[in-house]
């Protein structure tokens, strides 16, 4: 966290590390020179078109039909080019309906998401449920619509809530409940349960109905979330960022290696932790050197702690690590986080869920107070507004180097930032008395300078990831 307005040189939010034992990486073409001159825009690829062409190495003889055969050679090869096109579009269509992953089989779409394996890997039947919108609205996929609906309370019981929770990657011991919201609009069809069809897979007993009885939908919480036990002012401004109080940030936790703070990350289940993915790539991509710290507010106190180990790294295959763009990783722990008042998840964004310009969100890590400076022994935390991804994108701001899988978060004016060390760590807002993540700390020109504020990862992006490589390593 950092308050200072001074200009700063460019800098990444890469994790940072204690200055005796690395240093930031410097990217080509940073300087100091103020915005106006559009100098200190962080470097990022050019990617150029490339476009085939070929020559033939032999020379074309004379000839007097050779105006002729050429308008013939254009259109056989315009010929050529439709049927390629079309060959790649069922192509893709084959691929993106009926093919089981990277095991080659394929199956009619219509075997989705009904109860049977039909892949060998049983990747037909992952991903069939989700929850949607800040009430947890349970979803069912239906393969013969290709659309969503919502479940009917009707028949509805916690032993079919644990069901959609373990299909969602959730650990069963972490269920927290199943009930019936009223809904502000009116549905034309329903997901509902066959209570008399026995003891088969859930999926099975699952039909459409344009009705439902109790004119109630299931709401569904995998887990106990967003719910932090000390308050937070969120009615005004914390000036130039405050020092943290246990329990009123308990999703926050400290990445260490070699003793030394590295990152920040956020709890989201027991075994899991999200941070950035460029805080875990190159040498740092070893799972097993890697200590989680969580519930505790002071760094010196991390050190006379064990911490917890990491198993499995998972970085977005997608990481660009010059653009920055799918900037999110996954750390799986040795051992399931005990929670408690101090250590507690935060909430994934649900599909369906928009995150407003201008809505407040806050920030929390251990990172320098100022650029350049060390991180800070004690958990800070400051309140910063989201910026509107064009305005973010404007020539005087971030240039179009804003891509979808990013969002902005701070003040124009500059002053309240994140800052090096904060990387990996939340960016969370509060709606419907609920915590949400709504984004990992990524990355920056300087601390809190004019027109640049503070990138992060976005995260409704990244959800259906996540809960994609939760289910696969359960």
């Amino acid at each position: 966290m950092t308050s200072t307005v001074n200009p700063p040189p460019y800098y990444e939010n890469h994790g940072f590390q204690s200055e005796h034992v690395f240093s930031a990486r410097q990217p080509v073409g940073a300087n100091q020179y103020p915005q106006y001159f559009l100098t200190n825009v962080p470097s990022v690829p050019t990617y150029v078109p490339t476009v085939v062409t070929s020559q033939s190495t032999q020379p074309v003889a004379p000839s007097s039909g050779r105006t002729c055969s050429s308008s013939i050679k254009k259109i056989i090869i315009t010929i050529i080019l439709i049927l390629i096109v079309i060959c790649c579009a069922i192509a893709a269509f084959f691929i993106w309906y009926l093919e089981c992953g990277s095991s080659g089989v394929c199956i009619p779409a219509s075997q989705w998401c009904d109860g049977v394996n039909d892949c060998p890997s049983g990747e037909d039947e992952t991903r069939c449920v989700r929850l949607f919108g800040p009430n947890f609205i349970l979803q069912v996929y239906s393969p013969v619509t290709k659309s969503w609906y919502p479940v009917c309370q009707d028949g509805w019981n916690d032993d079919y809530g644990k069901t959609a929770c373990k299909d969602m990657g959730y650990s069963v011991d972490t269920y927290y409940y199943s009930q019936g919201v009223a809904t502000e609009i009116s549905f034309k069809t329903y997901m509902k349960v066959n209570t008399s069809a026995g003891n088969i897979d859930l999926y099975k007993k699952l039909y459409s109905s344009d009705s439902c009885a109790s004119g109630s939908v299931v709401s569904l919480r995998c887990i106990e979330c967003g719910l932090p036990t000390k308050s937070v002012n969120t009615m005004n401004r914390i000036v130039g960022g405050s020092g943290a109080v246990l329990g009123q940030w308990p999703w926050q936790v400290s990445l260490h290696v070699k003793d030394t703070h590295v990152c920040g990350g956020s709890i989201i289940t027991r075994q899991w932790i999200v941070t950035a993915a460029h805080c875990v790539e190159g040498r740092f991509s070893d799972p097993y050197g890697w200590r989680v710290y969580a519930g505790i507010l002071n760094q010196d106190e991390m050190l006379f702690k064990n911490g917890y180990g990491v198993q499995l790294i998972i970085s977005h295959p997608d990481y660009d690590t010059d653009s920055k763009d799918n900037d999110v990783a996954l750390m799986k722990l040795d051992t399931p986080l005990s929670f408690t008042d101090n250590v507690r998840p935060v909430c994934l964004p649900n599909p369906g869920m928009m995150f407003e310009p201008n809505q407040q969100c806050w920030i929390s890590g251990w990172g320098a107070e100022y650029q350049g400076g060390k991180t800070s022994n004690n958990l800070n935390y400051v309140m910063v507004p989201l910026i509107e991804r064009t305005r973010c994108n404007s020539v005087y701001i971030y240039n179009g180097m804003i891509l979808p899988t990013m969002i902005c978060a701070g003040y124009l004016a500059g002053g309240f930032d994140s800052c090096q060390g904060d990387s990996g760590g939340p960016l969370v807002t509060n709606k419907s008395s609920v915590w949400w993540l709504v984004g990992d700390t990524s990355w920056g020109t300087g601390c809190a300078s004019p027109n640049r504020p503070g990138v992060y990862g976005n995260m409704t992006v990244f959800t259906d990831w996540i809960y994609k490589n939760m289910q696969a390593n359960r």
